[in-house]
């Protein structure tokens, strides 16, 4: 979940030359080939937040992206009817034929496997990781708890397993840190994992937002060509965004722009 926009310290990049997909398995989830960045300086995991600035006359593009969310400790407030999950919204970008990419827990996976397994099978999404557990890989990020730099591979990979046992086969190599935050340490330590951390351009403003409106306009006056926008697919803690999709969609088509998944956003054009 997100709070606010991020300060990650670490520098990352916008775009860099797209390498081919990287077909070693955590777990035993098959990945899909997909374009990842070159590693950062000394190894680091390499970041990407948009799409670098398209040719005047390239088509206008715009990557929306969910954060299925939910943390390791949130299962008893599941148990007692608390919902995680967003199946409108999802129901919504289908019937508006808007691909996306949704970075999901391994969490969130084990809670809702049969949406996971909807989502991870459907070829107008792509299933990204938001680590297993949705606690913070730095010290101090909107009070969530804190990974262990020696435990941050492995959280990244167990929610890979758990995208595997729910039956996803599009997942990415993709990763996003939770609350956007991350320093030198945390790309270091997640390196092994092989993936490029995603953050965004875009803050659509849809975590505890209660005005839809207000979202949607938020996105549609931040959004340019090669624009990432975050968004939430949670009931609990996103309640409006389904409503503010549903305003944003038809006027980003009216202005010309194209949906795309991240992995097109990545991929040169």
């Amino acid at each position: 979940m997100l709070g606010a926009s991020p300060s990650p310290t670490a520098s990352g990049q916008d775009a860099a030359s797209p390498q081919p997909g990287n077909p070693r398995e955590p777990g035993a989830l098959q990945r899909p080939k997909a374009p990842t960045l070159a590693p950062g300086p000394h190894g680091l995991t390499p970041v990407f937040r948009r799409a670098a600035a398209p040719a005047a006359t390239a088509p206008k593009t715009v990557a929306l992206t969910f954060d299925a969310d939910m943390t390791a400790d949130q299962g008893p407030r599941a148990a007692r009817g608390e919902r995680f999950d967003n199946p409108g919204l999802i129901a919504a970008l289908r019937a508006l034929k808007v691909p996306a990419t949704v970075f999901m827990t391994g969490r969130w996976a084990e809670e809702y496997p049969a949406q996971a397994r909807a989502i991870g099978t459907d070829p107008l999404f792509e299933t990204a990781n938001h680590s297993y557990s949705h606690h913070a890989f730095t010290p101090d990020c909107y009070g969530l708890p804190a990974v262990a730099a020696k435990d941050m591979r492995a959280d990244v990979e167990r929610a890979f397993t758990a995208f595997a046992k729910a039956g996803v086969r599009n997942a990415v190599p993709y990763f996003r840190f939770p609350g956007g935050c991350y320093d030198d340490g945390a790309l270091r330590a997640i390196a092994p994992a092989e993936v490029t951390a995603v953050q965004w351009d875009v803050v659509s403003g849809d975590a505890f937002a209660t005005d839809a409106d207000a979202v949607a306009e938020q996105v549609l006056a931040g959004v340019r060509p090669g624009s990432l926008v975050v968004m939430h697919c949670t009931r609990s803690a996103a309640p409006v965004t389904e409503e503010a999709v549903r305003r944003i969609v038809p006027e980003l088509r009216r202005r010309g722009y194209r949906f795309v998944k991240v992995s097109d956003l990545m991929r040169p054009s």
